[in-house]
């Protein structure tokens, strides 16, 4: 374990965040200032490298858990994000001369479901990065690529969030 000295927090050998800050106590049930998710006594550590399992924490503390179908659960919710987002991108769905307002609140969707993409894939899960990875695809092949023609193939999209 490797300590940072700056913010009191370590790095263990596995990659996960572990420690706490110099001033705050340390007992054997609190070891991570809270983060005891009660999975028969067993710490949720912060990783900081990819891993692959089912015990993980996405978007919300103790969401899923270790609970395989709560974690499956995860992974369809990460998908959909995914291929939600690649359809605001990708599908007008206001007429350019619409209300400034519809326009504005369509973009703020986008953004959101942007960034819940992106806190999902900040849990280094593989499990999470691969479903984000194929939502997109599977996204942009269904609302870009199906719906142009073929002579329209040459033209490469803008690359925005």
């Amino acid at each position: 374990m490797s300590m940072d000295h700056n913010n009191g927090m370590a790095m263990n050998d596995d990659g996960t965040m572990g420690g706490t800050s110099p001033s705050s106590p340390i007992n054997d049930n609190d070891q991570m200032g809270g983060m005891d998710m009660g999975m028969d006594n067993k710490k949720m550590m912060t990783h900081m490298t990819f891993y692959w399992g089912k015990n993980a924490w996405i978007l919300f503390q103790g969401w899923p858990g270790s609970n395989t179908g709560m974690y499956i659960l995860a992974l369809i919710f990460v998908f959909l994000l995914a291929i939600i987002m690649e359809w605001l991108t990708h599908t007008n769905l206001t007429p350019t001369q619409s209300n400034r307002m519809v326009r504005t609140m369509i973009h703020t969707f986008r953004v959101v479901f942007s960034y819940l993409v992106m806190l999902s894939v900040m849990s280094f899960n593989i499990g999470v990065f691969v479903v984000a990875v194929l939502g997109h695809a599977f996204g942009y092949y269904l609302f870009l690529v199906l719906k142009k023609s073929p002579e329209n193939d040459l033209e490469i999209p803008t690359m925005a969030c």
